[in-house]
């Protein structure tokens, strides 16, 4: 998967909009001002940053060496997932749903303070 394909999916979701940080060289993707994707190179890679529930958040690093904690987000919640890696596209389609899905859902608690 290469870094446009990974941005027309993101940007295909309903009320979608996407911003460049600056400082991280990286490309944010949100909804409703609550982000849930991340694209940005790490290593020379490209990359994506996407918010997972704890639990799904530790069964990936486990089973992928191709998916780390997040540098600059909350580490329980935000992993990088390589784009060139070991995981299949659907595995990464995946991943971007689960995480618009926990943005969705804590959108409401007062907890999006960027992590």
């Amino acid at each position: 998967m290469n870094t446009s394909d990974l941005l027309s999916y993101c940007m295909n979701k309903s009320g979608a909009e996407q911003s460049v940080h600056s400082d991280w060289k990286a490309t944010q993707i949100k909804v409703d001002d609550v982000l849930f994707a991340m694209v940005h190179e790490v290593q020379g890679r490209p990359a994506v940053s996407l918010k997972a529930s704890p639990a799904l958040t530790e069964l990936l690093r486990e089973k992928h060496q191709d998916v780390s904690p997040s540098e600059h987000l909350n580490k329980s919640h935000w992993s990088t997932v390589f784009l060139d890696g070991s995981l299949k596209d659907s595995q990464i389609y995946y991943l971007v749903d689960a995480s618009l899905q926990q943005a969705i859902n804590t959108r409401g608690t007062g907890n999006h303070h960027g992590g």
